[in-house]
């Protein structure tokens, strides 16, 4: 395994200002992500702040143990115990076969910024991947992309869920997943890898109760030795620790909604993209009603209610909800940053470009709580290229920062022409501009005979153009079948590395490299030292 870093133009203005200009945004963040410092500064924080740490630990052992986790993942759990122990926390909902391979990136992230941490700090960091089981957009989770027919196409679990429900929630069909299981593994070549995945894969799918739980138990098996610390945000215990959070956030709601507001229209007037699309009167609280998640919005008494009129509660009402019954109440993505800071000692967050974004007018939230904003610090990113793939562009002299950004499109047009074809085109462009001469003093006396056979000669001159831009098609495509194998390289370079116009990590799931590699692929990609200097890596498998 190779890897070098690669250098790619961040396209949110924002997301390069906090990486390169950070005194453009520093009044948005408490702490400087490069800062002399910053991470003896945040540690001094957390050590002089209290936690329910014992509590924590149980409940995270648990859970753990429920995931199959092993022995390094107790052993950090237990860490926790100090009062100088911090996590490095980051978080994503609970993807089938985890999404798409950002979510692994992210949790390489984690795992790598805490351990460098760790050293730099001299005291014990752990990494945290937060599952956000309270959400409940179903559609996002329930397919992966794969290669089919020489393009990426979604394969979607064929079951009926409340998409209302929180993914933890939904009741988990293990048929209609194996059925699912059974179509994604008939678009994979078979390798060495393939029985073995699969009936690992089978057996997690057998002892899982929840997609969440589903989620959980593959990750501790991409990275059975790493010590990562799973939490499923959504889990009734947890809920109960977050009690006496939930009351701040109702108690200080107006103040964390109008800060947040106001902020994110200040980033809006600097030219940065809005992310949240808040409003003044948003609870950014979900209370949990008859099976469903329903978003809150307050009153002009200050009082809750769903933001379709699903529910009505006063604000006493709320509060009793969050002391008797606080798994009724999840966070959005305003409170969640909020929980997690409430939670655990957050020695860094780690996210992806939209994440950042948004948290780019959270500070009013954090101090409407007298909370500070832990170090945010942008996740690592991949782009994953096997041997094959690789000797196709050292052969055609393609640039891999290019293809990555861009496709090989405009490449593939480009190898084309220079083949010494005929320029086909060009010559077909000729000839209708010279017909076009031709055929106009037709219809000008066309048109001075009747409007009915001005129209005539207008259509006559449009078949005629049709005629030779048909016949331009079939001269290339004729053209290109000579070319054939040549050109489907491209295409395959051009699926591999910018499917559906974007980076591949945001459409390819992690199957078809397990499949390829084994189960420990990511593991490998681990146990690398990677800088968070750069932030796109090139990974030559």
């Amino acid at each position: 395994m190779r890897i070098d870093s690669i250098s790619l133009a961040d396209k949110n203005p924002l997301i390069a200002d906090y990486k390169y200009h950070f005194s453009k945004v520093q009044d948005k963040f408490d702490y400087h992500p490069h800062g002399e410092n910053t991470w003896l500064d945040r540690l001094n924080h957390i050590e002089s702040t209290s936690y329910d740490r014992d509590l924590l630990v149980d409940e995270l052992i648990r859970m753990n143990d429920q995931y199959g986790a092993g022995e390094a993942t107790f052993t950090n759990i237990n860490k926790l115990k100090d009062k100088r122990a911090s996590v490095v926390v980051g978080g994503q909902q609970a993807g089938l076969l985890t999404g798409p391979l950002y979510t692994v990136h992210k949790i390489i992230s984690i795992l790598q910024l805490s351990r460098q941490k760790e050293k730099e700090v001299g005291a014990p960091v752990v990494p945290i991947f937060w599952i956000a089981g309270e959400d409940h957009d179903f559609a996002e989770i329930n397919h992966i992309f794969m290669k089919k027919n020489g393009n990426m196409e979604k394969i979607q679990a064929d079951t009926d869920v409340n998409e209302k429900s929180s993914v933890s929630d939904l009741p988990f069909n293990q048929k209609d997943i194996q059925q699912w299981l059974t179509s994604v593994f008939h678009e994979l070549n078979e390798t060495e890898h393939s029985v073995d995945l699969l009936h690992r894969l089978e057996s997690m799918l057998r002892t899982s109760n929840s997609y969440s739980d589903f989620f959980a138990k593959l990750v501790h098996q991409l990275f059975p030795s790493e010590g990562l610390i799973l939490l499923d945000a959504h889990d009734q215990e947890i809920r109960k620790l977050e009690s006496q959070f939930f009351l701040k956030m109702i108690d200080e709601n107006q103040v964390i909604a109008e800060g947040v507001h106001s902020l994110e229209q200040k980033n809006k007037q600097q030219g940065y993209p809005l992310s949240l699309d808040s409003e003044m009167d948003d609870a950014h609280l979900f209370y949990h009603h008859e099976g469903e998640r329903v978003l809150l919005i307050r009153d002009e008494n200050g009082d809750f209610k769903g933001k379709k009129e699903e529910v009505s509660l006063t604000k006493e009402q709320l509060r009793s909800i969050a002391e008797k019954k606080p798994w009724l109440l999840s966070n959005n993505v305003v409170t969640r940053p909020l929980m997690q800071e409430c939670l655990l000692p957050v020695l860094a967050f780690v996210g992806g470009p939209g994440e950042i974004s948004y948290w780019s007018a959270l500070k009013p939230g954090f101090e409407a709580l007298q909370l500070k904003m832990p170090p945010v610090v942008p996740r690592l990113s991949f782009t994953m290229v096997d041997r094959k793939s690789e000797q196709h562009m050292q052969r055609l002299q393609l640039d891999e920062k290019e293809v990555i950004e861009h496709g090989t499109a405009s490449k593939k047009l480009a190898w084309l022409a220079s083949t010494g074809t005929p320029p086909i085109r060009d010559l077909s462009k000729e000839v209708k501009k010279e017909m076009e001469m031709i055929h106009q003093p037709l219809r000008e006396k066309a048109a001075q005979l009747s409007p009915d056979v001005a129209a005539l000669a207008q259509k006559n001159w449009e078949y005629i153009e049709q005629s030779v831009e048909f016949l331009e098609k079939r001269m290339m495509q004729s053209i290109e079948n000579q070319y054939q194998d040549q050109l489907e390289v491209f295409d395959e370079l051009h699926v591999l590395l910018h499917p559906n116009g974007g980076f591949q990590e945001r459409v390819w799931s992690v199957l078809p490299w397990l499949n390829a590699y084994g189960i420990s692929l990511f593991e490998q990609l681990n146990s690398h030292d990677l800088s968070f200097e750069h932030t796109h890596y090139l990974v030559k498998v």
